[in-house]
């Protein structure tokens, strides 16, 4: 008997002035572009999709299967980590690449959109922003510089600074004041990563992404967005959005933001991760994606294809003998059928939502590739016709 044993490439070591983003195509009839962001550990080919790894893993996934179903980085929480196991045991071992043996590159929030979704439990103030663990109840206070240090004690290639999430909706004048405490937290935040020679504590060069707030109001979007493009952040994040808005007015936003993020450099769309969001903000020129859809919805039974979304505990599927999708060359699609998928669902076995959670991860993974390869032949609005012809939500 063969036994397989499965190794990662070897962790990549410290590399003088690696980062930079390299426009490769626009796409002739939008704003639809292919990128490449160079990283220390790899280079990540735009526009992507960033599986979501809240805990140092992404949900029920291992390595080999992430790399094996085309992913290029993952997005990993600070918050979470910040609490267990805690930066400095990571950074004991190494930081979180070697932590959990992924050897290609990984971005981490701040940690900011956890803390603000607790509010009995968060004071905000100028410093920053004190809260009580949802785990114990014990206090913590996060600054910016704090928040930066963090992530540099956990080794991330891409960081977030901490800003304000209000939810939505909030009354104009409460985000105002709150777009100002953002830039002011982004300032401390870009002054701390300055301070650390722009490296984490494990030699390798890190870059500081700003993040545009303002929610649904396009004046304030916009006054956020230009005060950020004055600080000249390697790369802008998207934030408050997709978070129980309209779909139109998430497209308005991007529209009045867009254009005064600099060409130049990445544009990452926070949290936004449903197939028909990603053709609109590709289309607008958005070049990063994270998003808890595919591996959530996996776990509950629900599946997606270029035909729209199957629920698999339905009793459609009983005798449903195909693969999920034809033509996946995910692990599932090529050893799995809707039937037995919908037996593990309806038995209660935690195949099931492992399974479904890694076609899901390759659907989506694969989806953002082909909007590439149509970007760059100039044929991304064709590719987003025919997909929205077949695809029902």
């Amino acid at each position: 008997m063969s036994i397989f044993f499965y190794t990662l490439p070897p962790i990549r070591y410290p590399l003088e002035s690696c980062f930079m983003f390299n426009l490769f195509h626009q796409d002739n009839h939008c704003a639809a572009r292919a990128g490449i962001l160079r990283t220390a550990h790899g280079d990540i080919q735009t526009p992507v999709f960033m599986p979501v790894g809240t805990q140092a893993t992404v949900k029920t996934i291992s390595n080999r299967e992430l790399i094996e179903s085309g992913a290029d980085i993952i997005l990993s929480n600070t918050y979470h980590l910040f609490l267990r196991p805690g930066p400095k045991l990571i950074a004991e071992a190494g930081g979180l690449h070697r932590f959990m043996n992924w050897s290609k590159p990984i971005l981490t929030d701040s940690g900011g959109f956890q803390v603000f979704s607790l509010p009995d439990f968060r004071k905000v103030k100028k410093e920053g922003v004190e809260f009580k663990s949802h785990i114990d109840g014990m206090k913590y206070f996060l600054s910016p510089e704090s928040v930066v240090q963090t992530q540099h004690a956990l080794g991330s290639d891409i960081l977030m600074p901490l800003d304000e999430c209000l939810p939505h909706p909030s009354e104009e004048k409460e985000v105002e004041r709150s777009i100002e405490l953002t830039l002011d937290w982004a300032k401390r935040s870009r002054e701390e990563w300055e301070k650390s020679g722009r490296k984490n504590e494990h030699g390798f060069e890190t870059r500081l992404f700003g993040i545009v707030q303002g929610g649904m109001y396009p004046r304030l979007r916009e006054k956020s967005a230009k005060d950020l493009v004055r600080l000249d952040f390697p790369g802008y994040s998207i934030g408050g959005l997709s978070v129980g808005e309209p779909n139109p007015i998430m497209y308005q936003i991007l529209e009045s933001v867009m254009p005064i993020l600099p060409a130049e450099k990445p544009r990452y769309l926070m949290g936004v991760g449903m197939p028909l969001d990603l053709f609109e903000a590709v289309s607008q020129g958005v070049d990063m994606f994270d998003c808890v859809v595919p591996t959530r919805n996996g776990r509950n039974a629900t599946v997606f294809t270029r035909q729209g979304k199957l629920l698999l505990r339905g009793a459609s599927y009983t005798r449903d003998f195909r693969p999920i999708e034809e033509g996946c060359a995910c692990y599932t699609c090529q050893n799995h059928t809707r039937a037995y998928l919908r037996h593990l669902f309806n038995t209660g076995e935690y195949l099931a939502g492992r399974l479904a959670s890694l076609h899901n991860l390759t659907f989506f993974i694969q989806l953002l590739k082909s909007m590439r390869e149509a970007i760059v032949n100039d044929r991304f609005t064709a590719f987003r016709n025919e997909f929205e012809k077949s695809y029902k939500e």
